[in-house]
């Protein structure tokens, strides 16, 4: 943690014992600047990139490794590190006669999760290379294609764009992808970062490297939980071996380590003490379903999708006895302004989708098929916190 965040952390302090100083930086979506325990990938990701500080551009590349081992925190903190390299213009000297102003490629990062259509994707790009803001309406994809090649043909030494999140169900295809990478200009390098192996995916056939990330080790996380920790609640507000506890049943996955952290931390806070105990986190791994769905899936979804969800965390036993009840409860929430067929239908394209789950009830030993109910495949603590405070 750098100095300015520890300034800030005092500042918060208003002399009153609080355990929470800031529930975002516990999040499992939030990336922070400097990822703990990632050197080695920042090496190799450096290595890979390593054209960039000559001025010129990488290959096209595919990062890859299972949900919750770091992938998005290390790409997005370095992506935003190396932006910083354009606007430091360098004079290189090719002989003792002739020099030639050097100008580091610039860096965009994506999440397919947002860009879903070829509109989307090229607007996306445009807008993260201009100052001035990009029009979302009024516009067709061929005109933003023909700005993006204006922008880069000749004025810049490129771009490297990441892609993450790729493959998912909700993201652009693979084969979309390829497609969209072939309508970037040809000063255009990228870095598509999944979960598949790189013989399950035709990204690779684009690829000249794979690059691969393993789980945490348990240590590595317990460094990055109590790296969290120091940051977003009060001094000694977890002891080392509750962190540690919580990296052992996590096995590798930072996402639900970090859940499960936040999950304990709303124990603690709601019972009105200044620091976790052993059963909040005991509380906070019976919530997490195994496996579990990231909740970057699930706040990537629609407004709409997102306020049924919203609704379902909340529903008592009963109402979730079956699709039919929930469907019923959440239809007559004030907040949910839908059809009950359209909440249904929503319901049915997230289980497919694998967000929640569709288990069959017990038979009661009556006649016909029994009915299904929808469980959460997401901790609801975590999702509803952050749906509120967004």
């Amino acid at each position: 943690m750098d100095i300015e965040a520890r300034i800030k952390r005092r500042q918060r302090h208003d002399g009153e014992p609080r355990l929470v100083q800031d529930y975002e930086t516990l999040s499992p979506v939030t990336h922070i600047d400097e990822p703990a325990d990632r050197g080695p990938l920042l090496e190799r990701l450096l290595d890979h990139l390593d054209p960039v500080f000559d001025g010129k551009l990488p290959a096209n590349a595919y990062l890859y490794g299972p949900s919750g081992v770091g992938k998005s925190a290390v790409v997005t903190a370095l992506f935003s590190q190396l932006n910083r390299l354009p606007t430091e213009t360098r004079t290189v000297i090719h002989t003792t006669t002739r020099a030639q102003s050097l100008t580091s490629p610039s860096f965009v990062y994506l999440d397919s999760r947002q860009t879903t259509s070829e509109f989307a994707f090229y607007h996306a790009v445009l807008d993260s290379l201009v100052e001035e803001s990009v029009p979302e309406h009024g516009i067709g994809t061929e005109t933003l294609r023909a700005r993006l090649h204006e922008e880069l043909d000749g004025s810049r030494t490129g771009v490297v764009v990441a892609v993450d999140h790729v493959g998912e169900p909700r993201s652009a295809s693979e084969s979309d992808l390829v497609d969209l990478f072939a309508g970037l200009p040809s000063n255009v390098s990228w870095l598509a970062i999944g979960r598949k192996r790189p013989a399950e995916t035709e990204l690779t056939e684009y690829t000249a490297e794979a690059i691969r990330v393993d789980p945490y080790q348990q240590q590595m996380l317990v460094d990055v939980l109590m790296t969290r920790a120091s940051i977003g609640l009060s001094q000694q507000a977890i002891e080392h071996d509750l962190a540690d506890e919580i990296a052992e049943w996590a096995n590798g996955n930072a996402h639900d380590a970090l859940a499960a952290l936040f999950i304990a931390t709303h124990h603690a806070e709601q019972a009105g003490r200044s620091e976790l105990i052993r059963a909040d986190v005991e509380a906070a791994i019976e919530e997490i379903p195994i496996p579990c769905v990231s909740l970057g899936i699930v706040l990537a979804l629609p407004a709409n999708r997102q306020a049924v969800l919203r609704e379902l965390v909340d529903l008592d036993e009963e109402e979730r006895s079956s699709v039919t009840a929930t469907t019923a409860a959440i239809g007559g929430s004030e907040n949910v302004d839908l059809s009950p067929g359209t909440v249904k239908r929503f319901l049915y394209e997230m289980a497919e989708a694998g967000v929640v789950e569709r288990v069959q009830a017990a038979t009661q030993g009556g006649q016909g098929r029994p009915p299904s109910r929808v469980e959460p495949r997401f901790p609801p603590t975590v999702f509803r916190r952050l749906y509120d405070l967004g």
